[in-house]
């Protein structure tokens, strides 16, 4: 049997250029992969940024500030009633101990 000086050309070259197909169709496949994480953490990012916009609203108001210093530090005006509610120990959730028999 004889080879021809055709496939000496031939054969190497369809196996470079699938060697280099596949190599472009993986890269691809890594790239949407990348781009797919971006993605989501641009839509985390986003929701985070809306938060943030939406506590910079709520806290330029000055009214909203004192709310949030006296909720926080229990600070109260002059002349203003502080009523601090606390559990009753009913209420007030325990966990089971191991005790061994």
């Amino acid at each position: 049997m004889r080879i021809s000086p055709f496939s000496f050309v031939v054969i190497p070259l369809v196996l470079f250029f699938g060697w280099g197909f596949y190599a472009l169709h993986t890269e691809r496949i890594n790239l949407h992969n990348q781009r797919d994480q971006l993605n989501a953490t641009l839509l985390e990012l986003k929701e985070e940024n809306e938060e943030a916009q939406e506590n910079i609203a709520y806290f330029t108001k000055p009214e909203n500030l004192i709310k949030e210093f006296k909720a926080q530090f229990n600070y109260k005006e002059v002349g203003e009633k502080l009523i601090i509610v606390v559990p009753s120990p009913s209420m007030v959730t325990t966990t089971p101990t191991n005790s061994k028999r």
